[in-house]
């Protein structure tokens, strides 16, 4: 059973609320999940490496319970560590017309992490993060404001500003011990709708200027505590959905043949802090 860190006020589209603690398995459905009580959470992440992994945009709470649970299960964690999925509201009714708006609602669900988290997770050995599309910003976020120094960050598919790390999240990157990226030019949301949306989010915020993301040819250059590599090589068509295991409940997994098995390594090694062996 996976456990959830939910700061959804409903299971599609909504606002955002301080998150409550759920616990489910990928065919869980919303209404079935079991409500996790701050003690309980804090027992069991004391004196443990606490690993959060949060789904990206357009993405239901029916759908990311699913993906995440999926992950733990592929991630294969040893016995010292805790997986918590976190549950945002980065989705609509109308699917992608929000995106200008959801940075935001990323934005503002990372500050109420790191208020969480500094308030009841201080017994823990440590906080890392794996993130993918827009949930990046969740992660970035709350790193730059925890009081406490975040082990590791894997950004995969990041729609984040390719500088983000030297500017916009400048603190986060400061505030973490190792910063991973990865990142593929076959990624066509990113090639393509990130630009777009992004410029609509600068004219509506203007807190941050016009760059390609993060995720799709990685930082402008090797700084500080980020590890390369970070580029798939083209000829492996990585694209946005190619990262996490599918939500679809339908969907094959375990699936030996896809390409997230690669990305999930990937995920593994940068939490554990092994050498990688992919991408070349």
């Amino acid at each position: 059973m996976t456990l959830f860190m939910n700061f959804r006020e409903r299971s599609v589209a909504g606002g955002v609320k301080d998150p409550t603690f759920l616990e489910g398995a990928a065919e869980t459905a919303t209404a079935g999940l079991k409500v996790i009580g701050d003690g309980a959470v804090i027992r069991r992440t004391s004196r443990r490496d606490v690993l959060f992994a949060t789904h990206g945009f357009n993405v239901s709470m029916a759908e990311g319970i699913c993906s995440l649970a999926r992950l733990e299960e592929a991630l294969s964690l040893p016995e010292s560590c805790q997986f918590i999925g976190i549950l945002w509201p980065g989705d609509f009714w109308i699917p992608a017309i929000n995106y200008p708006f959801e940075g935001e609602t990323a934005t503002d669900c990372g500050r109420r992490f790191a208020r969480y988290c500094d308030r009841n997770l201080r017994s823990s050995s440590s906080i890392s993060f794996i993130t993918h599309s827009l949930g990046a910003r969740l992660a970035l976020q709350a790193a730059q404001v925890l009081k406490t120094k975040v082990r590791s960050i894997c950004l995969t598919a990041a729609a984040v500003n390719s500088d983000c790390l030297t500017t916009q999240y400048a603190g986060a990157f400061a505030n973490s011990a190792i910063v991973s990226v990865l990142a593929s030019h076959k990624d066509s949301v990113l090639r393509l709708a990130f630009p777009i949306g992004d410029a609509i989010a600068d004219l509506l915020h203007r807190d941050h200027a016009l760059r390609p993301a993060l995720g799709y040819g990685g930082p402008p250059s090797a700084i500080g505590a980020t590890v390369p590599p970070w580029q798939i090589p083209d000829a492996a068509g990585h694209n946005h959905g190619d990262y996490m295991p599918p939500s679809n409940r339908d969907a094959a997994f375990p699936d030996p043949n896809a390409k997230w098995n690669k990305a999930i390594g990937f995920m593994r090694r940068s939490f554990l802090g092994q050498h990688q062996s992919w991408p070349e």
